[in-house]
């Protein structure tokens, strides 16, 4: 029997995880112990990010979570074009939008 000092706040936001989990906090605990023991230490990367340049000025961005996003191939005329696209009902506008999917698919190489 080991006691061991948790911060009650993370206590707090992690318990309903573990119980939706079905596992206790002590349980979650060893299981953290146990992955320990067969990795021979932290069963996870420890790092400290560095700053990034979070805009390439081109269109293409790094957001806070550290994905890539690029926007830098994005043709507006293309969006401006659906967006002043009007439907008359909602299956005129599944129609066009299974279109484009369909237009996706085929593009792709494998």
């Amino acid at each position: 029997m080991s006691t061991v000092r948790i911060n009650s706040k993370i206590k707090e936001e992690v318990t309903p995880i573990l119980e939706s989990l079905g596992i206790s906090l002590s349980e979650a605990i060893n299981i953290y112990l146990h992955q320990i023991k067969l990795n021979n230490g932290i069963p996870f990367e420890l790092k400290i990010k560095k700053d990034i340049e979070l805009n390439d000025g081109y269109g293409s961005y790094i957001c806070k979570q550290g994905y890539l996003h690029d926007y830098s191939k994005i043709n507006m005329q293309e969006i401006e074009k659906e967006r002043s696209t009007q439907y008359d009902n909602a299956n005129e506008m599944i129609n066009d939008i299974i279109k484009e999917e369909w237009k996706h698919v085929q593009n792709r190489s494998y």
